[in-house]
């Protein structure tokens, strides 16, 4: 598998990760964390699983607009709703 992984059921983002020179496998759900370990995880996860990648990659928009939340939104879309990538490495404290 990739060193790079993006968790998405959304078409537009995949372009704007394209379009930002980003690729790798695509996964529209973590079944296992073993394929995310060590990786650099693009997408939604949960802190439980974000703590098991490598870097974990959130892509927030900070101006989308109520009716477009969950909505597969191109890539213009995303940046009018101010997408920006930002990195995180998460540890999981027991």
């Amino acid at each position: 598998m990739a060193k790079n992984i993006i968790v998405t059921r959304h078409h537009g983002l995949i372009e704007w990760l394209k379009a930002r020179g980003i690729s790798g496998d695509v996964l529209t759900h973590v079944a296992d964390e073993s394929q995310i370990r060590g990786k650099i995880v693009y997408g939604v996860l949960p802190l439980s699983l974000a703590a098991k990648c490598e870097i974990y990659v959130a892509v927030d928009m900070p101006n989308i607009r109520p009716y477009q939340r969950g909505a597969d939104l191109s890539p213009r879309e995303m940046d009018a709703a101010g997408a920006r990538m930002t990195r995180y490495r998460v540890e999981a404290i027991n």
